[in-house]
């Protein structure tokens, strides 16, 4: 899945749409974070595993929770003991 970036799909949808249709995919990206997939009408259930996680990866690049926060706090202070 190749990535684009917003106003570069904005300019050239009509090529993209083009391309798309005969098989490829693009992720489009906003400020360097991907925003959404182009790819062709009926083909996200056939998604692969390894283009699933490449996406989600993809996904949490450059999301912060905060300053003094990390994903292992959040695990812990939802536990009741």
């Amino acid at each position: 899945m190749s990535e684009i970036a917003e106003d570069y799909a904005r300019a050239h949808l009509l090529d993209l749409l083009e391309r798309v249709e005969a098989g490829e995919r693009f992720l489009i990206t906003r400020s360097g974070r991907a925003v959404a997939g182009l790819v062709p009408a009926g083909s996200v259930a056939s998604m692969t595993a390894r283009d699933a996680v490449e996406a989600l990866r993809r996904f949490g690049d450059g999301r912060v929770l905060g300053p003094d926060l990390s994903v292992r706090d959040l695990i812990g202070g939802g536990r009741r003991g």
